[in-house]
């Protein structure tokens, strides 16, 4: 499981756009997106660092969290 802190994701259609990102990258990927905590959990082979950059090409600012 990779977890990102996305600060700048703020309403509904935030989620929805960091969701289709990661979804663009990795289509079997599951996401668990918390609004409240501007936090996404993401099970997925691939590497962070592909995930991380396909949050930031939809414009958002991901960081892996610890």
């Amino acid at each position: 499981m990779i977890k990102f802190e996305i600060p700048d994701m703020t309403c509904g259609h935030c989620v929805s756009t960091v969701e289709k990102a990661i979804k663009a990258a990795a289509p079997s990927a599951s996401a668990e997106i918390d609004l409240g905590s501007k936090t996404v959990s993401v099970e997925t082979a691939l590497a962070p660092e592909v995930i991380s950059a396909s949050i930031a090409d939809a414009g958002y600012t991901p960081s892996l969290s610890k």
